[in-house]
């Protein structure tokens, strides 16, 4: 016979949620505002002269929602042009929604600006290369963010 009061209980989903400890879960992530644009379409699809510059533009968001409820924002700006004319731009600002309880007021700041984004990062670098791809342009794979030195050149503006 066994004893039911201890089936089925898994001790990594009831680890961390003890009284005091700190926790951090991912509650939802979605695509808040997409956008993409090809002005010289079909024209830019046809064998280019010269490759496209590509500008990328990464810039982070967050605000506490409730209590322990906490939404980050990547905003990524991808703007392609050849020579004066515009190839393509995306806009893109995908968000994710955090539980974050028991972790210092002092550190919360850099959990939504380092670690969140760290999470939401590898979905919308997708969102950016799927709709490059589906515009009928080679799919963007953009590099790795550190969002730690990101952080840190922010903290060092607003000291400035």
């Amino acid at each position: 016979m066994t004893d039911s009061s201890n089936e089925n209980k898994n001790p990594a989903a009831t680890e961390g949620t003890k009284e005091g400890q700190p926790t951090f879960s991912v509650r939802g992530q979605y695509i808040k505002d997409l956008s993409f644009e090809s002005p010289q379409s079909p024209a830019n699809l046809l064998p280019q002269k010269e490759q496209p510059k590509i500008d990328i533009n990464v810039d982070l968001n967050a605000g506490k929602l409730g209590d322990n409820m906490y939404e980050s924002a990547i905003k990524v700006t991808v703007n392609a042009t050849v020579g004066d004319k515009p190839f393509f731009l995306v806009e893109l600002s995908y968000g994710g929604l955090f539980a974050i309880e028991n972790v210092p007021e002092d550190k919360i700041e850099q959990m939504l600006f380092i670690d969140c984004p760290f999470v939401l990062f590898p979905f919308a670098r997708r969102v950016i290369s799927d709709v490059t791809r589906d515009g009928g342009f080679p799919p963007l794979m953009m590099e790795p963010i550190d969002f730690h030195t990101l952080y840190a050149r922010r903290k060092q503006a607003e000291a400035a």
